[in-house]
């Protein structure tokens, strides 16, 4: 990849951090959004340990390579970000763009005994049958096997509800990553809703909700337009990301 080229991508990581603290869906100082640059995957970018989201600039971006274990320790990198991220990308290069977050009605999804989310309106469906579910929450997920058994069971779907946990978001360009992270919190937050009611939930029927989902994937340039209209957002008023 050219210079050029990671600098983009330096560029579109930090405004999607940014537009995620904006919008509420970071926690605290944790979690990361991480792009390959190598055609391999095994050499990307990722926030560095403990900044928060909105101060992210692109230059504050972290270069690491997951061939070269020394360069998380080397780099001070949260040893969770390295061993997710790190797998992830080495195990599964079609994993351009990898985002974990716990956005709270994602999360509160993720802690039921029962994470599947029922297509019962448009966000939902976009998710219909097309989601990866972990139900062995073991503890900080800090080891390299863990990060490995993450990429395994998300295989050759491009999310993943971790239970008890959180959830993982994985795409092409960071625009398709972030405007799916961003749908997926919205389909669990009006889920959380029409659960909070203790009405009976009215869910679309199989061929529908299979239609829906099928439509979503035609419109990928739906995605990629609403994050270059966030970033339009912080071109204005937080224009610094860019640095």
């Amino acid at each position: 990849m050219s210079q050029d080229n990671e600098q983009s991508v330096r560029v579109d990581l930090a405004a999607a951090l940014r537009i995620a603290a904006r919008l509420g869906m970071h926690e605290a100082v944790a979690n990361h959004f991480s792009a390959a640059i190598s055609e391999d995957g095994t050499r990307f970018l990722i926030n560095p340990k403990w900044r928060h989201f909105s101060r992210i600039r692109a230059r504050d971006l972290v270069l690491v390579d997951a061939r070269q274990p020394g360069d998380a320790d080397s780099r001070d990198l949260d040893p969770t970000a390295w061993a997710i991220h790190g797998q992830l990308h080495r195990i599964n290069p079609r994993a351009r763009v990898a985002m974990h977050l716990h956005p709270v009605h994602a999360t509160a999804i993720a802690t039921l005994q029962d994470p599947v989310i029922p297509p019962i309106d448009q966000n939902t469906a976009r998710y219909f049958r097309r989601i990866a579910i972990d139900r062995q929450y073991g503890g900080m997920a800090d080891s390299a096997a863990e990060g490995a058994r993450l990429a395994a069971l998300m295989g050759d779907r491009t999310r993943l509800m971790m239970g008890n946990h959180g959830v993982m978001v994985v795409a092409r360009t960071v625009g398709e990553a972030f405007d799916d992270m961003y749908t997926l919190e919205r389909a669990c937050q009006i889920l959380v809703t029409a659960y909070s009611t203790g009405r009976p939930l009215s869910v679309l029927a199989d061929d529908v909700a299979e239609k829906t989902a099928g439509d979503w994937e035609r419109i990928t340039d739906f995605s990629i337009r609403h994050f270059e209209e966030m970033k339009l957002i912080l071109d204005r008023e937080e224009p610094d990301y860019k640095d």
